[in-house]
């Protein structure tokens, strides 16, 4: 009896959401899709680590259905971008921010 304990125990508990993090994009094919010279690349690099970046610190700004459709939108041909998403979300943000402000009136 006590042997199916820790079994009803686990089976009870509600599942516990994993935690939401910016997606992993490859950065080097994303720059090298882009084409053009080796400087264009490194500063196609540079600018999506940037924005990579500023996604990390701004993270839990956006909502989930803001992600959801940001992500989608900047890999929808096949090599995501970082600044694609970033920018989306920027102005997912900004016309919500203009809605509420709209709405207070």
């Amino acid at each position: 009896m006590l042997i199916h304990l820790p079994i009803i125990i686990l089976t009870s508990l509600h599942p516990i959401a994993i935690a939401d993090a910016v997606p992993q994009f490859e950065i080097a094919r994303e720059c090298q899709a882009e084409g053009g010279t080796k400087e264009m690349e490194k500063r196609c690099v540079a600018d999506e680590i940037q924005a990579r970046n500023q996604l990390q610190a701004e993270w839990i700004q956006f909502g989930p259905s803001a992600k959801l459709r940001c992500n989608q939108e900047a890999s929808i041909d096949g090599t995501p971008s970082y600044v694609e998403f970033l920018t989306c979300l920027e102005m997912e943000r900004d016309v919500s921010t203009e809605r509420e402000a709209k709405s207070s009136q």
